[in-house]
């Protein structure tokens, strides 16, 4: 991922998109690509490029829960925190992240390997709890699969994954 946001870059990709309003999206989801979360000075020069308030942009790339405004990790984990999934032990499935990253939801860990969110609602009520990792959904998760699903990322010793076998 690219670290330093350029005028030229920004405008390549206004210009693919166009400045009319649908394209905002697309455009803030070419730039996350490029640079793993959305720059400010990066949105600063949309707004320059395509003549739309700062307030405009930060309203759409604050709305989705896609898009990110603080560099995230190389793995992405959300869990899922609203009513359905509370009540069916979302929150030690996220107090289980927590101890095994040694961070707190809505942190990076200090590698830059993983960050850890949580959001209100992912729309699969019926599953839960739902914890999303690199945009792949796993349903009705348990405390006890954290240390398998940070395994298959391949950043988990493989000693911590076999402890959590035995506890699923």
């Amino acid at each position: 991922m690219q670290t330093q946001v350029t005028k030229h870059e920004i405008q390549s990709i206004v210009d693919k998109y166009g400045a009319r309003y649908g394209g905002l999206i697309t455009i803030l989801q070419e730039i996350q690509a490029i640079y793993g979360y959305l720059p400010e000075e990066a949105l600063r020069l949309v707004s320059d490029t395509t003549g739309r308030s700062m307030v405009d942009i930060y309203g759409v790339a604050t709305f989705y829960h896609s898009f990110s405004l603080q560099p995230r990790g190389k793995h992405h984990v959300c869990t899922c925190v609203g009513t359905a999934c509370h009540v069916r032990g979302a929150s030690a499935v996220v107090d289980e992240f927590e101890k095994q990253l040694g961070i707190s939801a809505g942190e990076t860990t200090p590698d830059g390997e993983y960050t850890l969110e949580t959001k209100s609602c992912l729309g699969a009520c019926a599953l839960g709890p739902i914890v999303i990792a690199d945009d792949v959904y796993h349903s009705k998760m348990k405390p006890g699969a954290v240390k398998r699903l940070l395994a298959s990322t391949g950043t988990v010793p493989q000693e911590q994954e076999s402890e959590s076998l035995a506890s699923s």
